[in-house]
């Protein structure tokens, strides 16, 4: 997956708490099993009308957030289902930060699978936050994975705590089949050797 280690974007205010993982990506929108393409039907029930026209009152279909790349978030996001088609709609989408006082757990740890950096701050540092984004494209935040910092646009800074081994799989671009991978050598050494010392084993007879 993408390696996230500074990240500089609009974001995307939805002050909205208890967004559950069938908002952000309806069930009907689950028969794939690809990553790609699911970005079109990202918060679809509010995202769109009943006649499939776009409602030009959420927040993505307004032209200063077209292309965010962060999102400001109210309490407990993720919650619902552990459908793991949500962080890849928000990833598709072009989001690839979220900023909450407060994550379900197996939603969060999808985002850090799947290339998403969720960060946790307090209510008062969302606020914050929530009223920076509010300004639209004139007002830009920078997220650093390497500092955990967040710079918001006068120039102050908010800081967060992401999980060391969360944080580092994140910056070199590692997912679980990275992760294996990382390992290789020794994999193929320790094959090499059980085909040495049981041979019958591998026996194709």
């Amino acid at each position: 997956m993408e390696k996230f280690k500074t990240l500089t974007g609009v974001a995307a205010p939805m002050n909205k708490i208890n967004v559950d993982t069938d908002m952000v990506i309806p069930k009907q929108f689950l028969k794939t099993i690809k990553r790609s393409g699911l970005g079109k039907n990202l918060f679809y029930e509010m995202r769109y009308d009943e006649d499939g026209s776009e409602n030009p009152d959420f927040i993505l279909n307004k032209t200063a957030y077209r292309n965010a790349t962060i999102l400001i978030a109210g309490d407990n996001f993720g919650c619902g289902s552990s459908r793991e088609h949500a962080p890849w709609a928000i990833l598709d989408f072009g989001i690839r930060c979220i900023i909450s006082t407060s994550f379900a757990d197996i939603f969060y740890n999808n985002c850090f699978k799947n290339g998403i950096l969720p960060i946790t701050v307090s209510k008062e540092h969302l606020d914050k936050l929530m009223n920076d984004a509010e300004h639209g494209s004139n007002a830009k935040l920078s997220v650093d994975l390497q500092n955990q910092i967040v710079m918001r646009p006068d120039g102050g800074k908010i800081t967060f705590n992401v999980d060391p081994f969360k944080r580092h799989c994140l910056m070199h671009g590692l997912d679980d089949i990275g992760l294996t991978m990382e390992n290789k050598s020794k994999i193929e050494n320790f094959e090499n050797r059980k085909k040495i010392l049981h041979p019958w084993l591998f026996s194709s007879a």
